[in-house]
């Protein structure tokens, strides 16, 4: 999964590597948003490391002229938890990743407030490690998948944006020779840049 992020990274970077006139000669617009919030997975795939914390990073930009933005995102959450499970203590960590491309669609009713609606597909990966009795396993795996978001900003101060998003992803894994879902319900508060 280590491997997964620094290729997303990398990827993201590839997204601010035009040249920069394009950028600022004002017939482009975007948004780069970090997320800070939880992700909501399956209780019977992942208990007891169902509910995770989850930070973002959301890009979107087109031309003016554009009905849609062009969206990516790479999104990673974790939980570690300590449960009795049949009388046994376990120690469970579990992650995900997504790497997510597609569209949204931003509105525009006042000055400040803007309402978006955005979805595409996903590259997800999962991972699970368990520790009892002085054991540990661990797997991974990584799936195709959807999402779809959507949510409110206010930029404050023409390039300022503070506002929340809610989605869900869905992506099929196999973990300890089990298919579950590495996907989930997702909700976050959202800070960022308008240009």
């Amino acid at each position: 999964m280590k491997r997964n992020c620094i290729v997303c990274g990398f990827l993201l970077c590839l997204v601010f590597m035009m040249p920069a006139p394009s950028w600022s000669a004002g017939d482009w617009t975007g948004n780069v948003n970090f997320t800070l919030g939880v992700k909501a997975l399956d209780d019977d795939d992942w208990e007891p490391v169902e509910d995770q914390v989850e930070l973002g990073i959301n890009v979107d930009f087109g031309r003016i002229e554009w009905p849609i933005n062009i969206a990516i995102a790479i999104v990673g959450s974790r939980a570690e938890e300590h449960a009795v499970i049949q009388g046994i203590n376990v120690d469970a960590d579990g992650s995900t990743g997504e790497l997510r491309f597609g569209v949204r669609k931003i509105w525009q009713p006042t000055q400040t407030m803007r309402p978006f609606l955005g979805g595409g597909l996903a590259l997800i990966s999962a991972e699970l490690d368990g520790r009892a009795l002085g054991l540990s396993v661990n797997d991974d795996d990584t799936g195709f998948g959807i999402w779809i978001n959507g949510g409110v900003y206010w930029t404050l101060g023409n390039s300022f944006n503070l506002g929340l998003e809610f989605g869900y992803s869905k992506g099929e894994v196999t973990l300890f020779d089990e298919d579950g879902d590495a996907g989930g319900g997702h909700a976050a508060l959202l800070l960022g840049y308008h240009w």
